[in-house]
């Protein structure tokens, strides 16, 4: 008797209390991962600084002024009004306590001993470790860089692993390697350390974002804000981050292996086990479906009779378009969206709240998009999410920065829309693609996602060419990757393409707007096809 592992999952009861007691678990480790990938935020935080002046301090006069007034003579005045951040006078300039000459046009010169740091909100960070102020600024959002190509990389092992060698081991590794790579992290003694072992964080976190559970993502990215309002030294806050894998390690022991997994690679006995564990916990009765026999001949999803690649993505013509689309759409979603979540200042509110809200509005938007899907479908709904979202930043270009209150509320929309755009795109790219390559379609999409994840760093650095070059790219990124979905066919209510054939028959019989039925497809082109041989 040949069945599907769907019509065993009715017997367990597909979502009774042991499937949910799993989503629990995973709930743990997946906190830690929004507070890794934006840890930067809080790590990297860069307070406002100055040359340290102490070498100018050899005189009495200088001994005898206020410490405003020692700044007023060591230190020219910056853009921002302040303190300049990375030069001092060669000299003190006492005459500038009567306001009686121009400071721009007096001698001055690198810090020559380092700098002085406002440490009132943060006491710590790596940025006032380690000097990464002035000319090495670039490296503190390096580290997030370098975190995110662990990331990106970390994905093709662990997906490679998880397939040979089953979920659930692959996930203890996971465990392991980020907690021993986290908590080394935290006590790396240069700059160079550090970044080699976030980027190793970053791989070994992979294998945790493998099990995606959406709303655990926005708890844990505000957690993040109350740890660092809570712990203010970075190393602490990169222990604090990462030690609840000590109880996801501990609560390792409770996950099963998939049964899916192990019935694919012909481990039929501890699928039985699995699966009956499953109907005990869930109070069903176990029937003749469990037996050794039965599950034997179960016809696993995704077993095929062809291996297919990923350049079967491009072999055709309609395929050649939705993979181009797609990857320019997961790069835009990505960018945009960390691109805004690391841009945490500049709106009158300290850090912390900024995160919080942040965080918060992302389970309205995530709610938001699963009754807009249902009634606008997907393709408009990622469109409008994408343009919605350059819009705000458009908006905030323009408008004043002593309207700081405004800036905040359109930011917090923005970052709310970019957040829908994200979770659209999981559903939405799924959709697209046919059963047979859909896992290479989205293993590809999942690079170019994380790829537009480690640039958005760097397009922050750009600020120092021009402070609005930032938000102009990420604008023009959200808006053309919104315009782009309008390309790509409507998915909703449509049967899901099962062969590339089929895909290819839907770009023949249908305009994009209409979404069709392959069965009905097929009818007509065997219908088509008879009449030729006619």
């Amino acid at each position: 008797m040949k069945m599907k592992f769907d019509n065993i999952l009715e017997e367990v009861n597909g979502l009774g209390p042991f499937q949910i007691t799993l989503l629990v678990l995973f709930c743990i480790p997946r906190i830690v991962l929004p507070c890794h990938f934006l840890l930067n935020n809080f790590i990297a935080v860069l307070p406002p600084h100055h040359c340290d002046f102490s070498s100018l301090d050899s005189g009495s006069h200088f001994r005898n002024l206020t410490q405003e007034q020692r700044l007023t003579v060591s230190i020219p005045v910056g853009e921002n009004g302040g303190p300049a951040a990375c030069k001092m006078f060669a000299a003190p300039q006492f005459q500038l306590l009567a306001n009686s000459s121009n400071s721009t046009k007096l001698q001055t010169l690198p810090c020559p001993s380092g700098w002085i740091y406002d440490n009132s909100t943060f006491t710590s960070s790596m940025v006032m470790e380690w000097d990464l102020v002035c000319d090495r600024k670039s490296l503190a959002n390096m580290t997030a860089t370098t975190f995110f190509i662990g990331v990106m990389l970390g994905a093709i092992v662990f997906g490679y692993l998880s397939d040979k060698y089953g979920r659930k081991s692959t996930l203890l590794v996971s465990y392991i390697l980020t907690t021993v790579f986290g908590f080394a992290s935290a006590f790396a003694n240069s700059y160079i350390m550090f970044s080699v072992l976030r980027f190793f964080t970053g791989f070994s976190l992979t294998g945790i974002s493998l099990i995606c559970i959406v709303l655990s993502w926005s708890l844990g990215n505000m957690l993040l804000a109350a740890f660092a309002y809570m712990v203010n030294d970075w190393r602490m806050l990169i222990l604090t981050v990462t030690s609840p894998l000590g109880l996801a390690i501990l609560t390792w022991w409770w996950i099963p292996e998939s049964a899916r997994w192990l019935l694919a690679n012909g481990k039929v006995e501890r699928a039985q086990f699995y699966l009956r564990k499953c109907a005990k916990f869930n109070k069903r009765q176990v029937s003749s479906k469990f037996e050794l026999e039965t599950l034997s001949n179960i016809k696993v999803l995704g077993k095929q009779d062809k291996n297919y690649s990923y350049l079967d993505l491009i072999k055709t013509p309609e395929l050649r378009k939705r993979t181009l689309l797609t990857g320019i759409m997961w790069y835009g979603v990505s960018l945009t969206y960390y691109g805004i979540s690391m841009n945490i200042t500049g709106f009158g509110l300290n850090v912390y709240l900024t995160q919080f809200i942040y965080a918060a509005i992302e389970v309205p938007a995530k709610l938001m998009v699963y009754f807009l899907l249902r009634v606008i479908g997907r393709r408009t709904c990622q469109a409008t999410t994408l343009l919605v979202t350059g819009t705000c930043i458009a908006i905030n270009i323009f408008l004043s920065k002593d309207l700081w209150h405004l800036r905040a509320v359109i930011t917090t929309i923005g970052k709310g829309f970019s957040e829908a755009a994200f979770t659209t795109v999981i559903l939405y790219t799924a959709e697209l693609y046919p059963t047979v390559i859909r896992q290479n379609a989205l293993g590809y999409n999942n690079f170019m996602s994380r790829l537009g994840v480690s640039m958005a760093p760097l397009v922050l650095l750009l600020e120092d060419l021009w402070t609005l070059l930032p938000q102009v790219i990420i604008c023009f990124v959200a808006i053309l990757c919104g315009l782009s979905c309008l390309l790509l066919p409507e998915t909703r209510n449509a049967t899901l393409p099962e062969s590339i054939d089929d895909v290819e028959r839907l770009s023949r019989n249908s305009s994009s707007s209409n979404p069709v039925d392959f069965a009905e497809c097929e009818a007509k082109d065997a219908k088509s096809e008879e009449n030729d041989h006619s």
